[in-house]
Order: C-alpha cells, then sequence, then structure tokens
C-alpha cells in the first residue's frame, strides 16, 4: 500500500504540529504521522509555555504564523510575566495551560486545515533514493512516498523509561516507544546520542494541606501571547508554592543508593539547567530548602504538577520525600515521577535551515535535534516545516540569524556548537538581547511572516500600523518641549531621566490625544527612549554581525590550501563546511586569526 504526497511530518508533538501546519499552509499536500493521534500537542512534562528565552520563542513564533500561541492563550490557566523586576530583555510571559485543552485545540486545528492529512502510524523506516529521501516505511506494509521528510519524534527513539530498580521501553506519560526507526537511522550512518530528561510526580490536590501552601496568582492584566488571537480568558487558576525540608534531603541522601542517576542504570546526558532534586541535594549539599511549586493541569481535573521534584527514585520513596514538604503531608501520587532517556541526532549534521547536509530532502526538528522543551521545539518545527515547503517549490530557505529573533540563536548554536546536554534556550545565550524582546518579536518578525506566507495581511497591516503609531509618538516626544527647573526639555530627554515614566508625560496638554494608545504601544515608545543609547550600540554589532553573514562560504572551498590556518580550524571547517563566515567565525575551534585568515581568502575570490 503506496500513498503519495508532498511532504511527511514523522512526530506530531510541539515540533511536528508546527511543522505540518506550516507545510500545509504554504500549498504542501502534507501527512502528518503520529505513534497515536490522541497524542497531538501533547504536554509530557509541565502544565505551561512560555518563561525566561522560551517566552521570547512563543512570541517569535506568533510573529511568523505558527500556532503555539494561539493555542496556548485558548488553553490558558492563568499568565503571568516574570522577571518584572530586572531589565526589559528578562522579561517574559509565562502561561499554565489546560494540557487537554491545549491538545484538543491543536488537534482541532489540525483537522480543519485542508493540505493537511494526519494519521496514526508508526514509522521504521527512511527512503532515500539517490541521496535524496523519497518517503518513509510504516509497520503493517505501509509505505508513504514524498520529497520531503521532517523528522519530528522528540524523545521516542528509543526511548526507556527509568524508575528506581526499574527500566523498561516506553515514551512520556506511558506512550509507546516506535521500534526500528532509531536502528535504521544508525544504519543510515548518521551520528547519534542519549540524552536523558525526567519529570517529577503528579499529585491529587484534593489531598493538600492549603493553609501550608502559599498562593500565586497571575497578572491582574491579562497579555495574550498571540498578536493575532484577540481576547483571553479572564477566569485564573492559581499555582502554590512551598519548599523541601531538611527532612526531605535527608530521606534523598538515605535513598541515594536506589536513584537510577547514582547507580549507573542512567548513561545519558540529563538537563544542567533543570536538575533533579536528587542532583540539587547533592550538588547544593550546603542548601537546607528547594522551592517547589504545585501547578494545577487543567480545570478539570484535581492533578497537579510538583515543579522542582523532577526525580527518578523509586515510588516508596516519592512518597516518603513528598510527605516531608509543607502542604503534601497527604499527598497522594496519581504518577509517579521518572527519567526518561532516549537517542538524539547530531545537529551539527544540519544546516541553520534544519536540513540535513547530506540528504536533500531531510529536515529535523524538536527534541530529536538534542533540546529540551515545547517551546525550542515549537520554533525548529516551524521553520523547519517552512523550509520543507519552500525546499519543494525550489525558493531559497528561510534564514534567521542570531541577530534576527532568538529562533535564529537557538538555530545557530545547534548546528554551530552542537549539544553536550539537552539545550535549553535562556535569554544569556542571546547576545542581542536588548532589542530581541519579546514586547517587539511582531515588529520584528511579523513582515517576515508576511512574506513566507504563514501571517495574513491583516494581521500584518495591523502590524504596520502599531509600528507607525510607536514612530508618531517617538516624534511627538521630540518635538514636545517640557518647563523643568526653570528651564525646558523635549519629552524625550525628560522621559529618558530615571523615575520619569510616559504615563506622567500624557498629561501635557499636547499629549492628551494619545492618552488612550494601546499599552503594548506605550511600553514600546518607553523602551525605545530609555534605553536608546544601548539600543543603538547593540543595532551596530548586529550590522556588523549580517555583513559576516553576507559573506558565504562555498561549500567546496579549499581549507587545505590555507596555510595559515590553525590544523584545528581546517578539521572543524572541512567537517561542517559552513554556509558563511559567521558561520565559520563561530565554530568551537576557530580562532580569531583563523576568522582573518578566512576574511582575506573571500576577499582574494571575490576580486574580478
Amino acid at each position: 500500500m503506496v500513498e503519495e504526497f508532498d511532504c511527511i511530518v514523522v512526530g506530531l508533538g510541539h515540533a511536528g504540529s508546527e511543522a505540518a501546519l506550516a507545510s500545509a499552509r504554504l500549498g504542501c499536500h502534507t501527512l502528518g504521522l503520529a505513534l497515536n493521534l490522541d497524542s497531538i500537542g501533547l504536554l509530557p512534562c509541565n502544565p505551561s509555555i512560555g518563561g525566561p528565552g522560551k517566552g521570547q520563542l512563543v512570541r517569535e513564533i506568533d510573529a511568523l504564523g505558527g500556532q503555539m500561541a494561539l493555542v496556548a492563550d485558548r488553553a490558558r490557566l492563568q499568565g503571568k510575566t516574570l522577571n518584572t523586576g530586572k531589565g526589559i530583555a528578562s522579561r517574559a510571559l509565562r502561561v499554565q495551560v489546560d494540557k487537554r485543552l491545549y491538545q484538543v485545540v491543536m488537534r482541532r486545528t489540525m483537522e480543519r486545515e485542508p493540505n493537511l492529512t494526519i494519521r496514526q502510524a508508526q514509522v521504521t523506516d527512511l527512503l532515500l533514493e539517490g541521496g535524496r529521501v523519497a518517503g518513509v516505511r510504516a509497520r503493517g506494509g505501509l509505505t508513504f512516498r514524498a520529497a520531503a521528510v521532517v523528522l519530528a519524534t522528540g524523545v521516542y527513539l528509543d526511548s526507556r523509561i527509568i524508575i528506581g530498580e526499574e527500566a523498561w521501553p516506553g515514551g512520556p506519560n506511558g506512550q509507546a516507544s516506535p521500534g526500528g526507526l532509531a536502528e535504521a537511522l544508525v544504519r543510515m550512518g548518521l551520528p547519534t546520542g542519549r540524552f536523558k530528561t525526567g519529570t517529577p510526580p503528579r499529585v491529587d490536590g484534593r489531598r493538600f494541606t492549603w493553609r501550608r501552601l502559599e498562593t500565586q496568582a497571575g497578572d491582574s492584566v491579562a497579555r495574550p501571547f498571540s498578536y493575532r488571537g484577540g481576547e483571553v480568558p479572564t477566569r485564573q487558576l492559581p499555582t502554590y508554592a512551598t519548599r523541601t525540608t531538611p527532612q526531605t534531603h535527608r530521606i534523598i541522601r538515605e535513598n541515594l543508593h536506589r536513584s537510577p542517576m547514582y547507580s549507573g542504570v542512567i548513561q545519558g546526558r540529563g538537563p544542567r539547567y533543570c536538575p533533579s532534586i536528587e542532583d540539587k541535594v547533592v550538588r547544593f549539599a550546603d542548601v537546607s530548602s528547594h522551592p517547589v511549586y504545585l501547578e494545577p493541569e487543567g480545570w478539570d481535573t484535581t492533578e497537579y504538577y510538583v515543579a522542582g521534584v523532577s526525580t527518578s527514585l523509586p515510588e516508596d520513596v516519592q512518597a516518603k520525600i513528598l510527605g516531608t514538604i509543607p502542604g503534601l503531608e497527604n499527598a497522594r501520587i496519581l504518577r509517579p515521577g521518572y527519567a526518561i532517556e532516549y537517542t538524539f541526532l547530531d545537529p551539527t549534521q544540519l544546516t541553520v535551515h534544519l536540513a540535513h547536509r547530506e540528504i536533500a530532502g531531510f529536515f529535523c526538528a524538536g527534541q530529536v535535534n538534542g533540546t529540551s522543551g515545547y517551546e525550542e521545539a515549537a520554533a525548529q518545527g516551524l521553520v523547519a516545516g517552512i523550509n520543507a515547503a519552500r525546499f519543494l517549490r525550489g525558493e531559497e530557505a528561510l534564514r534567521l540569524s542570531r541577530g534576527d529573533a532568538y529562533i535564529g540563536v537557538l538555530l545557530d548554536d545547534l548546528v554551530c556548537k552542537g549539544v553536550t546536554e539537552p539545550y535549553r534556550m535562556l535569554s544569556a545565550r542571546a547576545e542581542y538581547r536588548l532589542g530581541l524582546r519579546q514586547d517587539n518579536a511582531d515588529l520584528r518578525l511579523m513582515e517576515t511572516g508576511h512574506r513566507v506566507g504563514l501571517v495574513e495581511y491583516g494581521d500584518y497591516a495591523a502590524c504596520r500600523e502599531r509600528g507607525e503609531r510607536v514612530e508618531r509618538l517617538l516624534g511627538e516626544l521630540r518635538r514636545i518641549r517640557v518647563a523643568v527647573g526653570g528651564g525646558n526639555l523635549t519629552a524625550e530627554g525628560l522621559l529618558r531621566r530615571p523615575g520619569v515614566t510616559l504615563e506622567e508625560l500624557m498629561h501635557q496638554p499636547e499629549l492628551h490625544d494619545w492618552a488612550d494608545m494601546p499599552l503594548a504601544d506605550r511600553e514600546e515608545v518607553e523602551v525605545r527612549v530609555k534605553y536608546a543609547g544601548y539600543l543603538g550600540k547593540e543595532a551596530q554589532q548586529v550590522e556588523r554581525l549580517r555583513r559576516f553573514e553576507a559573506k558565504k562560504m562555498p561549500l567546496a572551498f579549499a581549507y587545505d590550501r590555507l596555510p595559515s590556518l590553525s590544523k584545528e580550524a581546517r578539521e572543524k571547517l572541512n567537517a561542517f563546511r559552513p554556509g558563511s563566515l559567521g558561520e565559520a567565525m563561530r565554530l568551537p575551534g576557530v580562532s580569531p586569526a583563523d576568522a582573518l585568515v578566512l576574511l582575506a581568502a573571500l576577499g582574494r575570490r571575490e576580486r574580478p
């Protein structure tokens, strides 16, 4: 049984959903294959979307025409802006979501997409013909042919669940682990590795001692994630906070011999920025207490996610641990915490377009590339879906640089640096983060989303109008003069002063007409004025980056003919084959001196 499509997406988690929708919306007859159709858009770990670094990714996904922000707003339980006490580059929206509703909305969206067919199947092999992808083979004698395939299998490749002394093949939340595909990829010679991640136990909220928990409400003003989705629910569910105790840590230390992390059962490397409770107790032995957050999993369930207590200790030890945490003394485990170990593909075999360097038409996206998190996966899926469609149409691939977006930072880090642990997006990874804020993602990227074909004209026009409003008010602030201490300043100069807000300046008669300007627009104006000097310096750095990115490196460039290059640089450049001077400069082992040699060599090539 053989079926023909333009593009096939294998896996319909967060990466696969975005890839399949993008490909279909760009006119490709697309097939999305899931191990279980009931797990489309599954959130197997925490019930939240966004946060520092990640919230910026979600806003950028939306500005480019992706789906995650729209679904997160629809399934929202609570929204909260984090890091409000820090600089503007660190602020990020995070929303708690109803896990089941998120899946329902995402699946319904996919089912209503005309060019998209979704189907339940277990893929066992990738079909190749003459160095090009030709489709996939699935159990039951099924063959699906296509000229483009996006692999978005998440943490399911050769995955196994580990709790205490027990381990068995399986995926997150009791899902199956597909057999055959990981072995097929290894037979093809694709470099792979093993990582691990984990989750905390889920507990029954009906047994909480509520008076011992600290209630944490969301923002009083609900801010949508999506620029394109309109209103968000005003009703919110709180989360709750508590802490571990010295007794908690004593129980963990007494049972470390039963932890698969310390007994040698787990071989894969885990995420440094999301450690297990065992790891925290061992690494920070002088800390007597760690924060714990109780997050609701939905409107219609009493199940809570115990954030901060990720563990793979045996279930009886998990129960004892929870019993020592204030408010959870009588907690009942609904799902035990577990570790999951899985195979990932080395992302350095990909280009920044997420296309494989050797296999034409083959794209990879999401946790299969060694990343962690829903948001990182969705961002990759969107880019892979767009570029699969552009590949099929013979168009130039979409490329986002480090100066354009957090998504550009994510892709560049993956393919240039590779991964030694599950990659998590952090605001500190973005060297141009002052200009890549969550509040201006639409102004930065919506034109690109419209040009690509995923953002409708009405949304793009609204974005342009917002940009024009901001510019007009900036012009007014430069024109209007305000009496201050016997002299006068422009309103812009006064706004630059610490403690002066745009809201206060709105009392000036000349600015009364701007009093009803949307809050997001006023915040954008205030940021541009107060940080003008820093933003200007950063813009100069971004322009220098763009000049380096514009200098293309031919794939067949003869690095061995440049004796001034260091031996390590030649090895790295020959192995990686960068597409631009900028990529070459960011490769580990390529020094500034090597970069100058490359720059001179490119200059000689460009001379007539």
